[in-house]
């Protein structure tokens, strides 16, 4: 049987420590993986870690991003992906399904999964996408509250603080709530939305905690690649929802193609071969586990 079937899959706190020494490194390029399928292309293009954001997660659902995921399915989504991949996961918790111990029950959950840190935000629900308008915070405090209350019963976990305050409260409240949730105990802040690189530098020169910047496209912050925020001081580069729109896009083209024309024939250079799908998903390890398990079956009906 191959050692690939019988490898040992790492402990929550062994990925939440490798995801920690992986942003002590700096220079962390973080791609949205929203399934197990997308999480295994990750993998095999080299990332080191994995981000299920809410948005790309509720697409893939058929639903709109307004904090309408339930505990059950971002946990069970968040257990898919690690199991497939055993690498670190940042999973977008929104705002922790409700106060201080929904977020408590949530990072248990979250813990048993082997999810190696959550990012809570400072909005109220119903939340919103962090690049619309319209949105309204809970107050410092009880955003604090909520990751105290996390880091005390669950102190492997890395927690990344979101605030929304830019649009609000403006850059002094990003800093002001952002030193508030390292205090509380965050290890990582995120200030979304920010508008410009002034901003972005602004709140690098405030802070010394590490701090992820989000470049989601069609937002309002400015489409700056990994290299320019990893200049600018900050040590991860997030990109949560691009794999999902590079899928979504050819999906859309495919079938529009497929209803005009009913042929594949054409888009046979553009699709994934089924070898290489087998060899993503390690189909002939099992095959060769089942065979594997016949023989021995034989072998113990002929020598009972």
């Amino acid at each position: 049987m191959k050692a690939w079937l019988l490898q040992s899959f790492s402990s929550q706190e062994r990925l939440a420590e490798a995801f920690r020494e992986r942003i002590r490194r700096g220079r962390l390029i973080l791609p949205g993986a929203h399934d197990p399928l997308a999480a295994l292309l990750a993998k095999a293009a080299g990332f080191e870690a994995l981000y299920l954001s809410g948005a790309a997660f509720s697409a893939s659902l058929g639903l709109p991003d307004l904090g309408l995921l339930t505990l059950d399915e971002i946990v069970e989504r968040s257990r898919a992906i690690v199991r497939a991949t055993d690498l670190p996961l940042l999973v977008d918790v929104d705002t922790g399904l409700g106060e201080a111990l929904n977020a408590i029950r949530l990072a248990r959950h979250l813990v048993e999964a082997r999810a190696a840190a959550i990012q809570l935000e400072d909005q109220e629900m119903p939340k919103k996408c962090g690049h619309l308008s319209g949105k309204r915070l809970i107050s410092p405090e009880a955003m604090a509250e909520k990751i105290h209350a996390v880091r005390r019963f669950y102190p492997s976990l890395v927690i990344v603080a979101r605030t929304d305050a830019q649009a609000i409260e403006g850059i002094e409240g990003v800093i002001r709530r952002a030193r508030l949730y390292i205090e509380a105990g965050a290890d990582v802040i995120f200030p979304e939305a920010l508008t410009t690189v002034e901003e972005f530098q602004a709140v690098r020169a405030a802070l010394t905690a590490p701090l992820l910047a989000n470049l989601t496209e069609f937002g309002k912050s400015p489409l700056l690649t990994a290299e320019k925020v990893f200049q600018l001081g900050y040590e991860i580069a997030l990109f949560p929802v691009s794999a999902l729109r590079i899928a979504a896009k050819a999906m859309q083209q495919f079938y529009s193609h497929l209803h005009s024309r009913g042929e594949t024939q054409s888009l046979l250079s553009q699709m994934q071969t089924r070898s290489d799908l087998y060899e993503l998903l390690g189909y002939h390890a099992y095959e060769e586990a089942d065979a594997e398990l016949a023989r021995r079956g034989k072998e113990a009906d002929l020598h009972p």
